[in-house]
């Protein structure tokens, strides 16, 4: 058989979670499970009914986004009642130990029996064996004065009051409730009431002390503040008569609009005093006697008696030449219009002198208007100035007095605003529901302690027995065979009833109250015997285990009865040691046996014993001698197994627990076979594959595995029933005893 591949096979089952095998294991350890869970749910349930009840009781309040007031100064307080902040500070204020303290003043806790802590458990076995053991070092607790004792007295009720008070906001609204517990539901109610109590009192107490201190405060500010108007003010006035002053924005504005007129007409007479120049320079440029180049200039054509004389001569020059075109140059009328354009000439001329003078004249003038202007302007500007700097003074002491009026009327204003408010204050908080005293206890909640730590128990003792059986390095079942140690299971003894003396009665096999077990023999003896090659006339079967206890030598006796019903077999007990057979068999301690015939001190006849109840031979170990791996390593041994083969058609030998000694090794290589006896779910898988990897190294064949002691109410595979009661008998099992 391909143990590799069975193994590969077993492993891609196992690789699929095996629902039953989970099942099974909940199964074998469900009292153990339900024994530990219902042991803890009894010792808590035991422990909770010593319990003390606690009730609690709470109270809601409305926390303002804003208190009324008859006025408003909100900047007085610091608090912006509409920010996020302002409320997680009230419900921190709350939980403060100022309230708590308040609270525990005002309801006289200290007295209470809530508050009145008494020595633990612990403290009092430390005390009681410090007392047993004067010689223990002790703290020496330093003597503190009554002050500070009474400090510390407070510290503690303030934490023990804390840590039985839960401020709890509801989320999205302005409420938050207030819920203490104690022992006592009256007590529970009132001190939840009183923390809010409490709280809106010490809310008013800080308004109105802070009233009065902003109160107090701005009235010496006033006093200050007024000195310094009246001071500031008295300035200004003597400022105002010292320089004589009336209305210095008026006096400033004319000045201003004098200075702005001057200077237009500076500006003007600059302009006119500039032409004049340029014409000035002209003339001198021409002469004053080119009248005629004189007369084309635009400043002198322009002029409107120039304009005048130009048209008369226009006119005499018209009528000269219409004359001219009638009458001869001699013709009276003729020599007069030519007299009147002459005349007219003249005039022209004249007037371009005269005009010519004049601009001169008016170049003078225009120079002197133009210095007249400029000193006045200096003039303008120099009292400007100076009534500029009066000005600025003059507001400067304005400015300091309007500026102190200013504060001096805001103070005055808040002082009165106080003074109007300080008796009035509203609560920034009110109570919609007062805590009412509670019928029932919120703690303990005794019931629900009990079924979780039930169910917490339970949970825990599955995951446990979880863990336990996944540790399990032990051999079970016939998958544990074929998959950790790779060899077949030839057969499988179950957990059976014992004698006083702890052995099963030595013809079990042959009795028929053990019948299941006589099925479960046969089943081995027909497994044994078809894995051997069924030409050979004779068998010799070595059988061992890896520790004493685990069934060998009682597989070995029912094995052997089993074989004596189809041949002539021969049981050996091959543990010169601690040899069991004699006392099976009842067969003498002195009586010849293995080491007589090893030692070649007797015959086979004299020390192989046929049993009366059975066909069955049994050669016994004889003599206890002090080198039994000596007697069995020698040749002598060899041949003793070869003479037997000759009488025997099956030779059983029954050896020592493999991790004892190496005397089944030895046994061996005498042997056909070697039948390995496992305790099920008891000697662990790395001994087992230890002990038959010793005997793969000496070439040893196995012939299988049994599977010896198994409890099969506990078992998980279901072959179990076709290897111990494949024909349908009644088993009685017992865990008192083993095959």
């Amino acid at each position: 058989m391909d143990y590799k591949n069975l193994n590969l096979t077993n492993t891609h089952k196992n690789e699929v979670i095996n629902i039953n095998a989970y099942l099974n294991v909940l199964k074998n350890n469900k009292w153990k499970i339900i024994s530990f869970a219902v042991v803890i749910t009894i010792t808590v349930a035991m422990f909770t009914m010593t319990l003390i009840p606690r009730y609690s009781a709470t109270a809601t309040l409305l926390i303002e986004s804003e208190s009324t007031k008859a006025v408003s100064f909100d900047e007085v307080y610091g608090l912006d009642s509409s920010k996020k902040e302002y409320y997680l500070t009230q419900f921190e204020i709350l939980k403060s130990s100022n309230i708590a303290k308040e609270v525990i003043k005002n309801l006289n806790l200290k007295s209470h029996s809530d508050f009145m802590s008494e020595p633990s458990f612990t403290q009092v076995s430390i005390n009681f064996i410090k007392e047993l053991f004067p010689f223990l070092p002790r703290n020496i607790e330093p003597i503190l004065s009554p002050t500070i004792q009474a400090q510390r007295e407070l510290l503690n009720l303030v934490h023990i009051f804390k840590s039985r008070l839960i401020i709890s906001p509801i989320r999205k609204t302005q409420l938050v409730n207030i819920t203490f517990e104690s022992n006592d539901p009256q007590m529970a109610a009132l001190v939840a009431n009183s923390v809010g109590e409490v709280y809106m009192q010490s809310n008013l107490d800080a308004k109105v002390g802070i009233t009065k201190k902003a109160s107090d405060w701005l009235n010496v500010r006033l006093s200050d503040l007024r000195e310094q108007l009246d001071t500031a003010e008295s300035k200004l006035q003597l400022y105002r008569e010292t320089e004589g002053l009336i209305d210095i924005e008026g006096v400033a504005s004319l000045i201003s609009q004098e200075l702005e007129q001057t200077s237009e007409q500076l500006v003007e007479a600059r302009n006119e005093r500039n032409n004049l120049r340029s014409i000035n320079k002209i003339i001198a440029e021409y002469g004053e006697d080119s009248i005629e180049r004189l007369g084309n200039m635009p400043e002198i054509t322009s002029h409107r008696v120039i304009q005048d004389v130009k048209k008369e001569m226009i006119l005499a020059q018209k009528k000269v030449s219409e004359l001219g075109d009638v009458y001869g140059m001699k013709h009276p009328k003729m020599i007069s219009a030519q007299a009147e354009l002459a005349a007219v000439r003249d005039n022209l001329h004249s007037q371009i002198k005269g005009l010519i003078v004049g601009i001169k004249k008016e170049y003078s003038r225009a120079n002197a208007t133009v210095g007249a202007l400029e000193r006045e302007i200096e003039s303008i500007r120099l009292r400007y100035q100076a009534v500029s700097r009066k000005e600025t003074e003059y507001n400067q002491l304005l400015r300091e007095v309007e500026t102190n009026r200013s504060i001096f009327n805001t103070f005055l204003s808040r002082s009165k605003e106080t003074e109007v408010t300080s008796d009035f204050n509203s609560a920034v908080a009110r109570f919609t529901d007062r805590a009412q005293a509670p019928l029932n206890p919120s703690k303990p909640r005794k019931k629900l302690i009990i079924i979780i730590t039930f169910i917490i128990s339970l949970g825990f003792a599955v995951v446990t027995v979880f863990i336990f059986d996944a540790l399990n390095d032990t051999v079970k079942s016939k998958l544990d065979i074929e998959s950790k140690l790779l060899h077949k299971m030839l057969g499988l003894f179950a957990q059976v009833k014992v004698e006083k003396n702890g052995h099963l009665y030595t013809y079990a096999y042959l009795d028929a109250q053990y019948s299941h077990l006589s099925e479960s023999v046969r089943t081995l003896r027909t497994g044994l015997v078809l894995t051997q090659q069924m030409d050979r006339k004779q068998h010799v079967f070595s059988i061992t285990s890896t520790l004493s206890g685990e069934g060998k030598t009682t597989t070995a006796i029912n094995l052997a009865l089993s074989l004596s019903q189809i041949g002539k077999t021969l049981l050996i007990d091959a543990d010169l040691r601690r040899p069991s057979l004699n006392k099976r068999f009842n067969i003498p301690p002195n009586k010849g046996g293995l080491s007589t015939l090893i030692i070649d001190n007797g015959t086979t006849n004299d020390c192989i014993v046929c049993d009366d109840k059975s066909d069955l031979h049994i050669l016994p170990s004889g003599p206890i001698p002090t080198n039994p791996l000596e007697l069995l390593t020698s040749t002598r041994f060899t041949q003793l197994i070869e003479r037997l083969k000759q009488q025997f058609e099956y030779i059983i030998i029954d050896t020592p627990p493999t991790q004892a000694v190496s005397d089944p090794l030895i046994i061996a290589n005498s042997c056909h076979a070697v039948l390995y006896v496992v305790k099920a779910d008891s000697t662990r898988t790395s001994q087992i594959k230890n002990t038959l990897d010793r005997f793969s190294e000496i070439n040893t064949p196995i012939a299988g595995v049994l599977l010896n002691k198994v409890d099969i109410s506990k078992g998980t595979d279901a072959e179990y029933a076709d290897y111990y009661n494949p024909y349908g008998y009644d088993v009685q099992t017992s865990n008192d005893g083993s095959v």
